[in-house]
Parts: structure tokens; sequence; C-alpha cells
């Protein structure tokens, strides 16, 4: 993203204020929300609006469009707090797959991606691990003239809408590989739920799941880079999302603060108050000078160095997330927190945000360890 979004972007930006306007209102989501989390309307109106087609290549029927397309419109749909696999099908799944474009999976499933016939997301966390993805311990044995998959995946997004699941795995050398596993494959079993921001996300249980031997989606020795890759893009959009969310928690404090009487003026008067919104403001605005450098590098340079600017990155956004959210539910008062005010759903994915992939605190410690850091 550059400091003046592209003419393109901002077309695509104007074409999803409306949506959201007319299709997905507060009072919408929250209705998805308390049922099944997923709208196949709002969904298809994304498709049509070309969201699902920003990363695919335009040999499998997409847009072709730059990462920082795709981010630009992750930053823009923020606000309204989509429950749709915008991120994780649109963004990473796409991605990865568009990496091993010359693969059988890859041919497969990027045209149905693009025209919305299907949902992918990457399922790479395990019970145990954290967030760590490094060394998989999904195991991926040779079976026949295919593979076997064995191991348990945790807090898989949108697991329980996708078609396809993006399987990262321990093969032969101990290598980390990929494989495109159909979410109806024998041997798949999911416990889905909610989280705190009422995404879905589910535990995906792979018990001699047998794929065919052109499902391993990674060239040969790429695994690991994939890997890398993804998590660096994965970190650059929880920082636009969180910038997209920043702005709008501010912008809904500073209107209260301007309406909200006591003593017969707007509290928005109150010299004290006034403080704390401009401190609200700095926090917001180097988070998103920390977002763009996130979207400039997390696609190029060498991958420590990369990993340790985005560590950087994350951390102020993430600090940023938490002194905003809570300041603008303390400046709300007690309602703050009420379901029916906006404010305490961003309040609850700011909160998501900043923890995921490790919070500011983890971070930090990445960039204290330096450069050469593992």
């Amino acid at each position: 993203m550059q400091w003046q979004p592209t003419d393109e972007q901002s077309q695509l930006a104007d074409a999803l204020h409306r949506f959201i306007q007319r299709d997905y209102r507060f009072e919408q989501r929250r209705t998805l929300a308390a049922g099944d989390g997923f709208s196949p309307q709002a969904w298809a109106t994304l498709v049509e609006l070309g969201i699902t087609a920003l990363l695919v290549p335009e040999a499998h029927g997409g847009l072709n469009a730059s990462v920082q397309d795709g981010l630009h419109a992750l930053q823009t749909l923020a606000p309204a707090l989509p429950l749709e696999p915008v991120l994780v099908s649109a963004l990473l799944a796409t991605r990865l797959l568009a990496a091993s474009e010359g693969r059988t999976a890859a041919q497969t499933w990027l045209p149905r991606l693009a025209a919305g016939q299907a949902i992918a997301t990457p399922a790479v966390f395990e019970p145990g691990a954290g967030f760590g993805i490094e060394r998989p311990g999904t195991r991926a044995m040779r079976h026949a003239d295919g593979w076997r998959l064995d191991g348990t995946k945790t807090l898989v997004l949108q697991a329980p809408v996708a078609d396809v699941l993006l399987v990262s795995a321990c093969a032969e050398g101990a290598t980390v590989a990929w494989f495109a596993v159909p979410a109806t494959s024998p041997g798949v079993s999911l416990q889905p739920y909610a989280l705190l921001d009422a995404q879905r996300a589910a535990d995906v249980k792979l018990e001699g799941v047998q794929l065919a031997a052109d499902a391993r989606i990674d060239p040969a020795g790429q695994g690991a880079a994939m890997g890398e890759d993804m998590h660096a893009l994965w970190l650059a959009a929880l920082c636009a999302e969180g910038v997209g969310l920043l702005q709008a928690t501010l912008d809904a404090t500073l209107a209260y603060l301007n309406t909200r009487q006591q003593f017969g003026q707007p509290i928005g008067r109150f010299q004290v108050l006034q403080h704390r919104a401009v401190d609200m403001w700095m926090e917001l605005e180097q988070a998103r000078s920390m977002a763009l450098l996130a979207a400039e590098i997390c696609t190029r340079g060498e991958a420590l160095q990369r990993r340790r600017l985005l560590a950087a990155a994350k951390a102020r956004v993430g600090q940023a997330c938490r002194f905003v959210s809570q300041q603008a539910v303390q400046l709300h008062g007690g309602m703050g927190m009420t379901d029916e005010m906006q404010v305490s759903h961003w309040f609850k994915r700011l909160t998501i945000i900043e923890l995921w992939l490790g919070d500011s605190d983890t971070q930090l410690q990445r960039v204290a360890r330096g450069p050469l850091a593992a």
C-alpha cells in the first residue's frame, strides 16, 4: 500500500463501502454472528466485486493484482468485521496456491477460488505449538501411489465452510510439505467453534487421510519457504486490518465525545478527554506507518531481515490495538462493552489481532534477538 491509494484501489474501496452500507451493516453482521457465521449472499457479492480473484494469476481466471491491492481491500473491509473468509481464502490460501502455480492442485483449485466456487484455508497450527509453523507434527508418508496424512490441526479459520484445507506436514527427510486436502476426504473430521470475535474456526483431525500424489502443492524443497512467505503475508494482513479497525474506532469515539452531554456541554470539550483522544490518534498514525512498511516488505527481501521488520511492525500495531481499543471502551463508559455497541465488537477483534501470530511482547523479543535470529 502506498501513502495515497492507486486509482484501482480507490475504485475497489468505493465499491466495498457501498457493499457495507447496503448489505453488511452492523445489525446484519450481528445476526450472522448469532447464527452460522457465514452469509452466502455476502460472499457472492464479494466474489462479484473481484475480491476472490484479486491475487489469482490471469492464467487461472484471476486479476493478477498485487498483494498491496489485497491488503488495501482487507483494510477497507475491516470496520465491517466480515465473517466471510476474505483473509484466509482470498489472500492467504490463494497466495499459497499461486506460489505453486505449476502443480496440479493449484491448477485445479485456483480457477475455482477465483470464481467463488470454492473456499480454501491454511491448516498450519497444532496443539501445544502455539503459533509456530516451522516444524509441523502432522506426518505425510508415502502410501501406494500417493500420500497418507496423520495429525491434528487447531485454530483452522473458516474450516467449517472450507472446501479444501491447505495442510502443512512433515514429509520424508523431515522437510515441510503442503497438501491440498478436500474437506470431505475420508479420515478428515472437524470440531468447529467460534472465537472471541465471532469468527468460526475448527480443530481438524487427519486420520489415515489418503491423497493422490498430485495433492502435494509445494515444489521440491520449497515447502518451508512457502510457509515463511505465507506467515509474512499474514502478519502484514493483520497490520492492515488493525489499522482499518483503529481508524473506525477512533472516529466512533470522537463522534461519541462530541454528542454525549455532561454539565450542559459535550464531554469532548473536557481537556483531559481531548488529551486521551490525541493519544489514540498518535497510536493510530504510528500503527499506520508500520502497516505500510509491512505491506511493502512482506513479499520481498531476505527472509531473516523481513521477519525482523515484520515483527517490529506487528509489535507496534499490536500495541496500538490494545491501547486504542481499551481507551475507546473507557471513553464510552460501561456501555462500551455491551453487545449493542459496535465498538465492543471492534474491541474483541482488535484484541484477537494483537494476540494472533504472537502478541506484542513476543514480537519485540524476536526483534531484540537481532537479524540473525531464527
